[in-house]
């Protein structure tokens, strides 16, 4: 297990799709859901970089759980989550084996129906990819 920045934990949010990645950890900052992990082979390419779909992936996933924790402030949680409407990744540079690769979310607007949400994803603290997406409601 590397050694976790303060307040990260294992991710409670298991899922077929993020499976081979494990270990994910998060830690949640008021409405804001960051995702960490120790970068290894299954995240990478042939090349030994970080895949651009695992970072895109990972962002959308703490993107929307953001926006879902903000819009359960204002609101109630809703019952179906938050669907993906758009998501734009532009990539940065590249992650490599060993690194701390972090998605820290911002949620530019948590309206009713539609929410807006950016990302920074930075390995070793370096900006590595930034994402933004628009999510929908699920009623």
């Amino acid at each position: 297990m590397p050694k976790l920045p303060e307040g990260f934990a294992p991710h409670f949010r298991k899922s077929a799709v993020t499976d081979p990645w494990e270990p994910l950890y998060s830690r949640q900052n008021g409405g804001i859901l960051e995702l960490g992990l120790e970068l290894r082979a299954a995240h990478c390419n042939s090349r030994g970089l970080m895949h651009g779909g695992v970072i895109a992936s990972l962002a959308d996933n703490a993107m929307g759980l953001s926006y879902v924790l903000t819009y359960a402030e204002n609101n109630e949680t809703p019952k179906g989550g938050a669907v993906t409407v758009s998501l734009n990744i532009d990539y940065l540079a590249a992650g490599k084996l060993g690194q701390w690769v972090q998605v820290t979310p911002r949620v530019i607007r948590a309206g009713k129906n539609m929410g807006f949400v950016d990302a920074l994803v930075t390995a070793d603290g370096t900006p590595i990819a930034r994402a933004n997406a628009t999510f929908r409601v699920q009623a």
